[in-house]
């Protein structure tokens, strides 16, 4: 009967250590996870540029969609009096007119050589937006003919949340971008709130007074609304650009401020925001350096060319393990004792007392990661 062989010191070390590194790493893989490093090529043709994070005031802002509508005061109707036909135009749809201005004669079907006619004036100065009748119709005096508004001054009407009615008032600095003219900004001026609450959207309708002294506004053009509610000193934040994530596992990237062309995904936890930036109140610290431009490549980018076992041993002059981590005495001496070790021995006590001190460390260190894992949770 052949009897197993049993395995020798070197081999039973050699599994021990593998056990203990293994459970090291696991409470270091994050940060080889975590940390992106690329070549000095790689980070130019991504565009990588960083902005340094520090305490500021931040302005809570308020985003809102509305559209564009005319005052009353500068919304008027053109029509007859008395029944006929159009008998002349003067001004057509698109045209700008002036207050007392000739508009539109017409012929009155009242009996007479030649017919009595009328000539109708506009009302008010503003822009002909709609022609409802033309030449030779017929008309009464319940249709109007010329539709005229005022684009001069105008109300951008905005939906405002109900839980954030109460921050609108008269001073409240409003910028509105029309979609139809995305590089100009408008400033408006808060002067009424509607009279009924939306029951299906909880919005309440807010009118901004708004000048153009170009006439580019048209009743009904969609607008965008930047409120500023209030504001809080001393508050880090980054720029929006710089949230990579969705909105439960937000990161952002830092530079690393030891190996070049390295970058840490940093895990942080938001708060409020405005159209350019967002509140961080836990996971960065004034003075990181993080990256705005090229932030969601990184994500995508991998470890680039070097690992970071050597980009550490380059950076630092002497040897890493391959999660980051710095060798300690202990690894050095068990690397040096496996390497000694003849090899075709059978274990003695030593070596199994050896062996279940490290499943006992092994077993430690689990403990410490689920730990951390659940209080992050």
């Amino acid at each position: 009967m052949i009897e197993p062989s049993l395995p020798s010191k070197r081999g039973i070390l050699l599994w021990g250590i593998a056990n203990l590194l293994v459970s090291l790493a696991s409470l270091k893989a994050d940060r080889a996870e975590d940390i992106v490093i690329l070549d000095s090529t790689s980070t130019r043709h991504l565009g990588i540029e960083t902005t340094t994070v520090k305490r500021e005031t931040f302005e809570e802002t308020l985003f809102a969609l509305g559209r564009i509508e005319p005052r009353p005061e500068g919304h008027a109707y053109i029509s007859s009096r008395i029944a006929g036909r159009i008998l002349e135009e003067n001004i057509h749809e698109g045209e700008w007119i002036q207050k007392g201005e000739p508009a539109v004669i017409v012929e009155s079907l009242q009996p007479g050589e030649p017919p009595p006619k009328i000539t109708l004036l506009a009302p008010i100065d503003g822009l002909v937006t709609k022609s409802l009748k033309h030449t030779g119709e017929p008309v009464t005096s319940e249709s109007p003919i010329l539709e005229i508004v005022d684009v001069r001054l105008v109300y951008a009407v905005a939906k405002i949340p109900e839980d954030k009615i109460s921050y609108i008032n008269e001073q409240t600095q409003v910028s509105i971008h029309v979609v139809a003219y995305p590089q100009e900004t408008f400033t408006g001026t808060w002067e009424r709130f509607g009279s009924e609450v939306d029951p299906e959207s909880s919005t309440l309708e807010a009118f901004f007074r708004i000048e153009d002294a170009n006439k580019n506004l048209r009743p009904s053009m969609r607008a965008e609304f930047t409120m500023s509610l209030s504001q809080r000193k001393e508050v880090m934040a980054v720029p929006r650009e710089a949230i990579q994530g969705d909105h439960y596992q937000p990161h952002v990237f830092i530079k690393d401020f030891e190996i070049p062309d390295a970058f840490i995904k940093a895990r942080v936890v938001t708060g409020s925001q405005n159209d350019q930036y967002v509140e961080i109140i836990r996971g960065l610290l004034p003075g990181d350096e993080v990256v705005t431009r090229g932030a969601y490549p990184l994500s995508f980018a991998g470890k680039g060319g070097i690992s970071l076992k050597e980009a550490l041993d380059a950076a630092h002059g002497h040897e890493h393990n391959e999660d980051g981590s710095e060798i300690t005495q202990e690894q050095k001496a068990a690397k040096a004792i496996s390497e000694a070790t003849p090899q075709g021995q059978g274990p003695s006590p030593r070596w199994v007392w050896f062996l279940g001190w490290l499943c006992v460390m092994q077993w430690i260190l689990l403990a410490i990661k689920w730990g951390n894992r659940t209080k992050i949770s």
